[in-house]
């Protein structure tokens, strides 16, 4: 959206008798507390879907009373203002984020404009785990009855379900449809003798992948000649898979069309699935594996293809990396999170394709969206690899599949411990990550004494660190004592008769958590030192600010 688009809006919003439930105009002079935009980002998005609005609106910089500009000094450094995009998204259902932030400068002052995507169809958008709706100007908790009414909403028409009108069954490739024979009779194999007296026709309609004998979108996708693709313009029948070094640059790539069915073995051929050596631990792990495991490979892709928003005219991509998968396609997750899939371990009522759905399960293709995810974490679990890791910002759904161990003793004892359930797993998984933990999963690690520290520096407690063989990496995570480094810098002093700061900084450098930043261990010091002269007055510095020289009083 351009600047003159933007003032048009604007004046737009400002010319409206009132605020609406999809617009809020804030005057945020300098600050305004990041868990009320969250609160608002909840309630304007919600409200925007039951207004059937595309999107909605909160405004920085104009007075909700006369809607008269103030400007905003709210975070002036746009580096800091995009950063607010993931400060909101951590914490929303699907880690949605705004559309956009853009900033409009007038005469009377700086305007914020921050464009919020409306709820998803039967999703209500949480922030921290609750729904937040508005009555008039004020963000209050969403009503049973709004929430209802958008859960209630039917995901859409089925895309995938529709007729191809002017394609016939000369428009599907024979050796796609002889492959889904063969799926089939192993999807099925009580009904092989049955199979083998239909011709291609009957055998599709029971397939369900055409509509009493007429050709659909599915059929056109899973089964299509590479030709007919023009048939479901204007989705992008493609599947890209790109090979990229340790730099990132891409050194190889390929591109797959319809028919799916096919392009998916074509694409599991060209991933370079090389042998993964682990060092021996008593008997614990054979001398090597594939780095991937094959079901999660053909799953992974499967779901892109299964779930795949194909109005957005995107394709499905697979990158491969050095040690690692990455898997994409277009449309929000429909369940909301994973999470949710594995706590819940029941099949999704709601599909986005569920003709489509329908189809790739009868050909073998995918399992229920809850099973397959949970499979593939499981598998993860067992190759004591890093569970899967799910990105829902930006309307689509990015899987990365990781293809080595991380850590080995953290791995292998959390894989084994039966006294924690796969959800604890996940949550553990994503402190070894260093990926920022929920405010629910905090408490509920807390609450068993799993992890430590303070937020976002989160490491394992000593009751897992003793059980995974980390010992000294708990002790290096956490901090010691205020004492403890006391009586460090006191016994450097009066061993050496002074120190300077170079020294301390020697001395205490290594012994401090491992989670501080430079600037951090730094400031820790300066504190250490300030609180030993100025309160204690056991150490006093005889030299300058920038040359210090400690010795004991």
């Amino acid at each position: 959206m351009d600047e003159c688009q933007l003032r048009e809006k604007l004046k737009e919003f400002r010319g409206l008798p009132a605020e609406t439930e999809w617009l809020e105009f804030k005057t945020a002079e300098t600050k305004f507390d990041v868990d009320k935009i969250g609160k608002c980002f909840s309630a304007i998005s919600n409200e925007s879907n039951l207004k059937e609005k595309e999107s909605g609106w909160l405004v920085f910089g104009i007075n909700d009373v006369d809607k008269r500009i103030v400007g905003t000094k709210f975070r002036l450094n746009r580096k800091s203002l995009d950063s607010l995009k993931g400060e909101i998204s951590q914490n929303t259902t699907s880690r949605i984020g705004f559309i956009e932030i853009y900033e409009l400068i007038f005469p009377e002052g700086r305007v914020l404009m921050f464009q919020i995507p409306k709820a998803r169809p039967g999703v209500p958008t949480e922030w921290k785990g609750f729904c937040y709706g508005r009555e008039g100007d004020n963000t209050i908790p969403l009503s049973e009855e709004k929430r209802d009414r958008i859960r209630n909403q039917t995901v859409r028409e089925d895309w995938s379900a529709s007729i191809v009108a002017d394609a016939t069954i000369d428009d599907l490739d024979p050796t796609a449809i002889h492959k889904a024979r063969e799926n089939y009779r192993s999807k099925f194999p009580n009904k092989a003798a049955e199979l083998d007296s239909w011709n291609d026709a009957t055998f599709l309609n029971k397939l369900k992948i055409t509509r009493q004998g007429r050709i659909t979108r599915t059929a056109i996708i899973l089964l299509g000649r590479e030709e007919s693709e023009h048939f479901v313009n204007p989705a992008d029948i493609k599947i890209r898979w790109v090979l990229k070094d340790s730099r990132g640059n891409e050194i190889d790539w390929a591109i797959e069309s319809c028919p799916f069915l096919l392009a998916v073995d074509r694409v599991y051929s060209r991933i370079r699935n090389l042998k993964y050596r682990y060092l021996k631990n008593d008997t614990l792990f054979p001398d090597e594996v594939d780095r991937y495991e094959p079901f999660i490979i053909r799953e992974a892709i499967n779901n892109c293809i299964a779930h795949q928003d194909y109005l957005l005219g995107g394709r499905v991509n697979v990158i491969e990396g050095e040690d690692f998968l990455v898997f994409t396609n277009l449309g929000a997750f429909i369940p909301g999170s994973v999470e949710r899939v594995i706590h819940e371990n029941t099949p999704e009522e709601n599909y986005r394709n569920k003709f489509l759905v329908t189809a790739m399960v009868n050909l073998n293709m995918v399992e229920t969206i809850g099973s397959g995810i949970r499979t593939m974490f499981n598998f993860q679990r067992k190759r004591f690899f890093p569970l899967p890791d799910y990105d829902l910002t930006e309307n689509k759904v990015r899987v990365t599949v990781i293809g080595k161990v991380l850590d080995m003793d953290f791995a292998s004892v959390l894989a084994r411990d039966r006294d924690l359930s796969l959800e604890e797993i996940m949550m553990l998984d994503k402190v070894q990550k260093k990926k920022t933990l929920s405010t629910i999963e905090i408490k509920h690690l807390r609450s068993k004494g799993l992890i430590e520290g303070k937020k976002p520096n989160y490491f394992i407690s000593a009751k897992v660190a003793q059980k995974t063989g980390q010992k000294a990496k708990y002790t290096k995570a956490r901090a010691f004592d205020k004492p403890k480094y006391f009586e460090l810098i006191i016994n450097c002093i009066k061993q050496h008769e002074f120190a300077e700061r170079s020294d301390i900084d020697e001395l205490l450098w290594d012994v401090l958590p491992t989670w501080m930043s430079d600037f951090q261990k730094k400031t820790k010091i300066n504190h250490l030192l300030t609180e030993l002269s100025t309160k204690r007055k056991e150490i006093s510095n005889i030299g300058t600010t920038r040359q210090s020289k400690w010795i004991i009083c």
